[in-house]
């Protein structure tokens, strides 16, 4: 694994260890807790006054992340039995301990308004506005996070449903309804006979298949249609659901991992390591359908960020990636994956051949026509073919293949020197399942977002402190 020299004065795993008032005070100092209290406050003044210190329970679920606290009660417990943990979340005496259906209510106020993104948002922005976030380089990768509840498909029971009378059929009939798992999908439409379909009945078959198309959801159509989708309306159709993932071994040696729960995606700021946005779903959902998300929300929300590069594995080795990422005015930087036979006269980074089988250097890329330059090789300086088969320089438009091109090219040594700066989205992921308990949760559906919406918060909200705290240490030693 690469590793990225850090010019900190004061690290992560500093801040985490300093003192405990001091640490949360640096933290907690930074959170837009009003903007929060707005979104959950009770809007009507009718009904039973609230008797419970919100403030105090937010503050609890940020610092229950920092101190690694995985269940709600166990976040209870130190709250009833610790006095000095209760005042660290600013509950005073006569407040009373709030109970599990409390914080329940709480998690399902901040689903329903969405707050912690919005929030998740500002501190984004206030980052960017100071200089923390260049976004000039982002990394975009996906991780799993273990689901505590049990596979319900090993839980499935066959029913035999016998033919005596109409009311027992009925009965077994909603039995075995209610014992499904998944929701009936459309049929897709099929011909009695092969072949090409004749021209009288073309029409009527493409309405068929139109009428189809439509009626499934954006994570149920080729990923190329996500495209020309919102990202409001692929959110709306986004699985939320626990599924079964699956991820090959990256060291190469033939075994799949498989987990039951979901599957997160962030994109991360290579040079600060902040997390910019990401998105949680169902495990079974691809990574290119995730990238497609991030990149749209990328483009709607901080349009104002300079990405001149998006770098990502070979998971995300796609098409409608590359377009996406061209569509913020990016350039992709994503390993191939070759699925068809090279095509003559390239390499496997397709970078063209001279006639000695020698591949062409990459030379620079030009921004005003968007092409790559790739000059001869140094050893057709002393080839007596060099005139004849071996031209001197090839250009080749990004756009006209974006998949195949890059810039830097692959191969070169400006590729690999940059696509190094990939691991800072892997360092986020072990920070994230080290020191925030993102590894698994015990939550369902939504309120597993708010879980995960939480962890991405609080690692968001201790790297703005730590900056803040650098930027004082500067600011007091050049003063001195």
């Amino acid at each position: 694994m690469y590793n990225i020299q850090q010019g900190e004065l004061f690290s992560f795993e500093e801040l985490l260890g300093m003192s405990v008032e001091q640490k949360y005070a640096a933290i907690l100092e930074h959170l837009p807790m009003e903007r929060i209290l707005r979104s959950v406050a009770k809007k009507s003044i009718l009904g039973r006054a609230e008797s419970l210190n919100t403030r105090a329970m937010v503050y609890s679920l940020i610092i229950g992340k920092i101190e690694r606290i995985r269940y709600t009660k166990d976040l209870i417990g130190r709250l009833r039995t610790q006095t000095e943990f209760r005042k660290m979340c600013r509950f005073t005496d006569s407040d009373r301990i709030p109970s599990e259906a409390a914080y329940s209510r709480l998690a399902k106020k901040l689903e329903q308004t969405g707050v912690l993104q919005s929030v998740m948002d500002i501190l984004v922005d206030r980052a960017i506005a100071v200089g923390w976030i260049s976004g000039n380089v982002l990394a975009m990768d996906g991780s799993h996070i273990e689901c505590f509840d049990r596979n319900p498909h090993l839980d499935k029971k066959k029913i035999a449903v016998p033919a005596t009378d109409s009311t027992s059929n009925d009965q077994s009939q909603s039995l075995v309804a209610t014992e499904s798992f998944t929701t009936a999908k459309p049929s897709k439409p099929k011909r009695s006979k092969r072949g090409r379909v004749p021209k009288a009945e073309e029409a009527a078959w493409q309405q068929q298949l139109q009428a189809y198309k439509a009626s499934l959801s954006w994570f149920e159509r080729d990923v190329a249609d996500m495209l020309d989708a919102s990202y409001d309306e692929l959110i709306r159709d986004m699985p939320i659901a626990p599924g079964i993932g699956a991820k090959g071994d990256v060291r190469g040696k033939g075994t799949t991992k498989y987990w039951y729960g979901y599957r997160y995606h962030a994109m991360v700021d290579t040079s600060s390591q902040y997390i910019v946005t990401g998105e949680i779903c169902s495990a079974n959902v691809s990574e290119q359908r995730l990238a497609i998300v991030m990149l749209k929300r990328i483009k709607e929300r901080f349009s104002a960020l300079k990405i001149s590069h998006v770098l990502a594995d070979k998971g995300y080795d796609s098409e409608p990636v590359y377009q996406q990422i061209r569509r913020l005015g990016s350039l992709p930087l994503i390993p191939l994956i070759h699925r068809s036979p090279l095509p003559e006269g390239v390499d496997r980074y397709f970078r063209p051949l001279c006639g000695q089988g020698h591949p062409y250097q990459y030379d620079s890329y030009d921004a005003k026509r968007k092409t790559v330059k790739y000059t001869r090789p140094k050893e057709c300086k002393t080839c007596s073919l060099a005139g004849e088969k071996c031209q001197r320089v090839y250009k080749f438009r990004i756009d006209e293949d974006v998949r195949r091109y890059s810039a830097p090219g692959r191969g070169s040594k400006k590729f690999a020197e940059l696509f190094k700066q990939r691991v800072a989205v892997e360092r986020v992921f072990a920070y994230l399942k080290l020191y925030f308990n993102l590894d698994m949760t015990r939550k369902l559906k939504k309120r597993a977002f708010v879980d995960y919406h939480l962890s991405c918060l609080t690692y968001n909200l201790c790297k703005y402190s730590l900056d803040h705290l650098n930027r004082s240490i500067r600011e007091l030693n050049h003063v001195a």
